[in-house]
């Protein structure tokens, strides 16, 4: 999977926001725009090509205000959008110091 064409759909808004994902962000007081920023200026640090019914990855970027945060976003290229899976703040219960890198692997 490419950043690209992630944000690309991005870009366009085509992005489907689940309602599972809203409630987490609400509860996480993360915002639309927060997420776009991390697609926009993000990478992919997790790729998962076999993840049903469309391929997904887990991107790190950044808040607006320049927290670290993942999004883990699905791209459904068939019907020109992206699928946000769910977005949160990582930490180093479950990742490395770079918050990068999954403890483990």
């Amino acid at each position: 999977m490419r950043i690209e064409d992630i944000q690309y759909y991005c870009a366009q808004s085509k992005i489907k926001w689940y309602k599972h994902v809203l409630e987490r962000m609400q509860e996480r007081d993360i915002s639309r725009a927060d997420v776009k920023n991390c697609i926009m200026h993000g990478e992919i640090i997790e790729d998962y090509p076999d993840d049903f019914p469309h391929p997904s990855c887990l991107i790190f970027g950044y808040t607006v205000n320049e927290k670290v945060i993942h999004a883990v976003v699905s791209l459904d290229a068939g019907n020109d959008s992206i699928g946000i899976i769910t977005v949160y703040f990582p930490n180093t219960d479950k990742f490395e110091a770079d918050l990068k890198t999954r403890k483990g692997r």
